[in-house]
């Protein structure tokens, strides 16, 4: 199986993976009969206040990623996903300072 290999690649994949279903989830149950998707968009943007909060929840899913991989000493793939979540969180705080 795909996820039982220890690849540096397939942890960045991951990683950048599962906070984008995360999102999705978090816009389902907080926004879904009230907002659009697009309206849910232009509430992070009008509100930057808020990207902290909406993306720490998003980023959940890929502690337990790491997590997961680390335990099971797959070090590599652990190293992808943790350097994905490093990517997603300087973009973020990008986003809410620009």
């Amino acid at each position: 199986m795909i996820f039982k290999k220890d690849n540096l690649r397939l942890g960045l994949v991951l990683g950048l993976v599962a906070p984008i279903i995360s999102l999705l989830v978090y816009y389902f149950v907080k926004f879904y009969p009230l907002y659009s998707i697009k309206e849910f968009f232009g509430f992070m943007q009008q509100n930057k206040s808020q990207i902290t909060a909406i993306s720490v929840p998003c980023l959940v899913l890929n502690i337990a990623l790491f997590t997961i991989y680390i335990n099971s000493h797959r070090d590599q793939t652990a190293k992808g996903v943790f350097a994905a979540t490093l990517i997603y969180a300087i973009v973020a705080l990008l986003f809410k300072f620009i």
